[in-house]
């Protein structure tokens, strides 16, 4: 009898080691079958997804990656967590948002595992002179309370201080955030403001609330506006070295200074760049903080994206919001928030709420996920996406400061121009579906009823704008939707399948797909001239289009047809008037379709 060694590799260990490159002509071989004739590294970069800021994810991540050295947690540059221990004694704070004085919410929250609260006060959320109100029930020296009042942060600050003072809660025991940022106030609404008062507030919590910070650097009006997440990196810096700048000059150490930022990022249903995302931001601004001589890591909030957030089928934000939820955590986010499914609709339900507020739980207590420090790290793919995102964060961080810093490059328009440049790029993606959103612009549902809520307050404006990526395709449905109203029936098309279904599924699931993300109904079963429709869509093989497209299309022009496409690349079809296939531009295609069928 053989005794193999126990090396625990005994198996493997008379086989050579496999070489990139045999790998790469592996790829060569799948690659040629499917008509792409590459070799060597064109054959890997063929597989390659671009991402934005000039990034690209490539197939294959090995030892050979080479990014700096990301420490340990709690040391620099942080990348690994700013705390020690993580968020392995209890998860990471649980903070709700909350923009509307609704009796009962706040404490139901708080008695069903959030742990801290976010509100929007003044414009666009409760009254200032309602705080105390919002409050009511709540054990301030328990629950951190973070503010979001834009203009009225003053007033804002001096209520919730007072809230302390009459409830008898120790000043070291008051924790939580005032929200002053001037910045983000003035990229939210293009009003700016003095810095003094957030500095005088600033300079109050450093010797007087050691539990308390002044100052949030809100990246969200960036990430709203549509940018990038290195636009968000570059911009969220900018920003914090400004403030660091008006705090040093108002008299605060380095240190204060830096102990009264926390900044608030967004956590997107893309797992992996919001995770190097949040570990990028912490070595940026570590490397900000050396540089002044007070090396400190970075306080982080993250918050499910509105972006993401779609009014149609809103159930799958859930989905969505779930990966952000695990994206941020994984990621080192100190607190999250979840939106609710129905963000995007208006005022969340009790039920979005609870289910909000139970991604986090179930995250934490059912996958554990906060039991091990930065669990992503050490991953050859996440190190590497860090790194270069670190990089194209620093190169924007560094184009907003030769433009005179963040005040300046917002009020000259240059951020705004970036940001709308990168959002252009972005809309043909979403047009053309190479950036899918399920339930709207693949696998829609036309017979779903609307999900109703009550009207939330209309946020700050006035500033950079608010984008969505479902803002096309909700323009579209909207469209449908009227008609709908007005008629009693959508606008329809009739998709005829040619051959057998061997021939046709796969073009006809594609085609149904298509015309539905626009809010037209596609008919399959009957007759053309029982189908109500006036246009036709062909969907079939190309072998059968070479033999039936032109008779078939001459057919239904007959049968009263006025507009006659077909499912797959252009031809040479005399009869047939316009192609559809993947990677047309979906939303003009069914725009030019909408028209046609007079629906306005």
């Amino acid at each position: 009898m053989t005794v193999l060694p126990d090396d625990g590799l005994s198996l493997a260990a008379e086989f050579p080691d496999a070489t990139h490159e045999q790998w790469q002509r592996l790829v060569e071989g799948v690659l040629r079958k499917s008509g792409k004739d590459v070799s060597g590294p064109a054959a890997e970069d063929a597989l390659s997804t671009a991402l934005e800021d000039g990034l690209r994810t490539r197939p294959l991540y090995t030892s050979r990656e080479a990014a700096p050295d990301p420490g340990l947690p709690g040391f620099a540059p942080f990348v690994r967590g700013g705390r020690a221990e993580g968020s392995t004694a209890g998860g990471w704070d649980l903070r709700q948002r909350h923009t509307a004085l609704t009796d009962g919410l706040v404490l139901a929250d708080l008695e069903n595992g959030v742990t801290s609260l976010w509100l929007v006060l003044g414009e666009g959320g409760i009254p200032v002179s309602s705080l105390g109100r919002a409050l009511e029930g709540v054990y301030l020296d328990l629950a951190a309370v973070v503010l979001d009042a834009g203009a009225d942060v003053e007033p804002a600050a001096r209520e919730l201080l007072r809230q302390y003072e009459e409830r008898g809660v120790a000043k070291v025991a008051a924790r939580g955030n005032l929200g002053a940022d001037p910045l983000g106030h003035e990229a939210r609404t293009g009003t700016s403001s003095q810095f003094a008062p957030v500095a005088a507030l600033a300079r109050q919590c450093a010797e007087e609330y050691p539990g308390l910070r002044a100052l949030t650097v809100d990246a969200l009006p960036y990430h709203e506006a549509g940018g990038s997440a290195a636009q968000e990196l570059g911009s969220s810096l900018a920003t914090g070295v400004a403030y660091l700048r008006e705090l040093t000059e108002a008299g605060l150490t380095a240190e204060q200074a830096c102990a009264q930022l926390e900044f608030r990022y967004a956590a997107t249903a893309d797992q992996f760049l919001t995770i190097a995302k949040l570990r990028a931001a912490r070595r940026l601004w570590a490397r900000v903080t050396e540089v002044c001589g007070a090396p400190s890591a970075q306080v982080q909030h993250a918050v499910t994206s509105p972006v993401m957030m779609t009014r149609r089928d809103p159930w799958v934000n859930m989905l969505r919001t779930t990966v952000a939820t695990l994206a941020a955590g994984v990621g080192g986010a100190d607190a999250v928030t979840v939106l609710p499914f129905d963000h995007a609709l208006g005022l969340p339900d009790a039920f979005a709420r609870r289910i909000a507020r139970n991604t986090s739980t179930i995250l934490i207590e059912e996958s554990h996920l906060a039991r091990v420090i930065d669990p992503a790290g050490g991953s050859w793919y996440v190190e590497s996406l860090t790194d270069e995102l670190a990089r194209a964060g620093w190169a924007f961080f560094q184009r907003i400061e030769q433009a005179g810093g963040q005040a300046a490059a917002l009020r000259s328009g240059q951020l705004g121009q970036d940001l709308a440049e990168t959002w252009q790029a972005r809309t043909g993606k979403l047009a053309k579906r190479r950036e899918p959103i399920t339930g709207v612009s693949e696998f829609p549902n036309l017979t779903e009823p609307p999900v109703e809520r009550a009207p939330a307050p209309e946020p700050r404006s006035g500033g950079l704008p608010r984008v969505r990526r479902d803002e096309a395709y909700e323009a579209l449905r909207a469209r449908s939707d009227a008609h709908l109203a007005a008629t009693g029936s959508r606008p329809r098309i009739f998709l005829a399948a040619l051959g057998p279904a061997a021939a046709h599924t796969a073009r006809l699931t594609f085609a149904s797909n298509l015309f539905q993300a626009g809010g037209i109904e596609p008919v399959t079963e009957g007759t053309f001239e029982e189908s109500g429709a006036t246009e036709v869509c062909l969907c079939s093989s190309d072998a059968l289009y070479e033999e039936q497209a032109e008779a078939v299309a001459a057919e239904f022009r007959s049968a009263g047809a006025t507009h006659v496409s077909l499912a797959g690349r252009p031809g040479q079809y005399t009869d047939v008037d316009s192609y559809v296939f993947a990677g047309c531009d979906a939303v003009a295609v069914l725009s030019a379709a909408l028209d046609r069928m007079g629906v306005s």
